[in-house]
């Protein structure tokens, strides 16, 4: 009886050990650049098709991508492919042996010329570009405004020089992208300068860089296709809200001095986790538009009387393209703003029935960002670029202006 159960107990332990073995050669058999425990979201395709499809289009999916023809959104034909700083110099852009190219000319000669490496920017508002030099990212000196429909001069950028020597830190890839190495950290001129391995990057926001590595689910569910509970992957549902919202706060609060990169960020985990705490507390009025959505919405009344309640989720559905789309996301808002409720609008009366497409441009007004500023060709002024602030409230000054704009309308 001893020998058998001893035999048992010794057959368990083998299975079990196989099993383990089998997962964990399935786990590393990954190629993806973040290395064991992710799948790469070309397998999430799979069982996912319709989703991965809708979640192309949108703007987190192509927050940075490599520079081709189809991706950079500026023109390169010759009436309006140059940034003209004064009569003597400008930076021209061109395609030369199926690359293209930033030159800085002066008097007619070109002096130095850049490649477009890396677009950064889905091409809804304005896209910047990168290029490469050894294992060292620089911002080329002009930017596409999509507002202008012109190229401009980039963020900070001096407006009386052509300079190509701006080196990218891995901040910028942090939360424009999901993935890339970072192959040293070093000290240049009493700067922080950060190399990284070029061919290792995985642009765009992907699947699992925001539901977490998927490996062992993958490996899962393909040798379970009638399962349909969903095993080895964190379920969205069984986060708090408080994770929830910093599951999207990890790209969408700020700047913040890292502990550790928020690549390693994962569905469950908090912000505490991976920043310093804010040295310097901001009242709502004082913060930027560009990157501090988190802040913002955690200031607004509808956050704090739903009981912080209330997530990202509540309005945008992450996987489809609906930002252009007010009157979807003004139907969310009526969810607890219920038409002919005490929390309905108060105007609606008086506009009519077109107050139910868009409470979006009332409450939630498109804002300059004074982190992000575009200066075109002759400007003195920059040209405003403008994000929707997410500090949910009432605007005195645009509530007049829309609702003169939407009663003309409902007339």
């Amino acid at each position: 009886m001893i020998k058998r159960r001893s035999f048992i107990v010794i057959l368990v332990l083998v299975v079990a050990g196989f099993l383990f073995n089998q997962c964990t050669q399935t786990v590393q058999r990954s190629n993806d650049a973040r290395g064991e425990g992710y799948a790469g979201a070309a397998t999430c395709v799979k069982c996912h098709a319709d989703i991965a499809v809708s979640y192309a289009a949108t703007a987190h999916a192509n927050s940075t991508a490599p520079a081709t023809r189809a991706r950079i959104a500026g023109s390169f034909h010759k009436d309006s492919n140059h940034y003209e700083y004064n009569p003597h110099m400008k930076v021209v852009m061109k395609e030369q042996d199926g690359r293209f190219y930033q030159a800085a000319v002066q008097d007619g000669v070109e002096r130095a010329a850049f490649p477009f490496d890396i677009v950064i920017g889905s091409g809804r508002k304005a896209q910047t570009f990168l290029y490469w030099y050894g294992a060292n990212a620089f911002q080329l000196p002009v930017t596409y405004s999509v507002a202008a429909k012109a190229w401009v001069n980039s963020p900070n950028y001096p407006a009386d020089k052509i300079r190509f020597d701006r080196m990218i830190p891995i901040g910028c890839f942090e939360c424009h992208s999901s993935y890339i190495e970072r192959t040293a950290i070093r000290a240049q001129k009493g700067y922080r300068v950060d190399d990284f391995n070029p061919n290792n990057i995985i642009y765009g926001i992907d699947c699992e860089r925001c539901h977490g590595p998927a490996a062992a689910h993958v490996a899962y569910q393909e040798e379970h296709p009638s399962e349909k509970i969903a095993k080895y992957i964190t379920s969205y549902k069984s986060l708090s809200n408080l994770q929830r919202l910093e599951n999207c706060a990890a790209c969408h609060s700020g700047i913040h001095e890292p502990l550790r990169t928020p690549f390693g960020f994962k569905p469950g985990e908090l912000l505490k986790d991976y920043f310093q705490p804010d040295a310097v507390q901001q009242a709502a009025s004082e913060l930027d538009v560009h990157g501090n959505q988190y802040q913002l919405l955690q200031a607004s009344k509808c956050f704090k009387n739903s009981a912080q309640q209330m997530s990202c989720s509540s309005c945008h559905n992450p996987h489809k393209q609906e930002r252009d789309n007010l009157q979807v996301l003004s139907t969310r808002c009526m969810s607890c703003h219920v038409p002919g409720g005490k929390q309905f609008c108060l105007f609606a009366d008086k506009v009519g029935s077109v107050i139910t497409t868009n409470c979006i441009d009332c409450h939630m007004p498109a804002r300059a960002s004074q982190v992000i500023t575009l200066k075109g060709e002759g400007q003195n002024r920059a040209t405003p670029n403008l994000v929707r602030s997410h500090l949910i409230s009432v605007y005195p000054d645009v509530a007049k202006k829309e609702l003169g704009r939407l009663g003309n309308r409902g007339k």
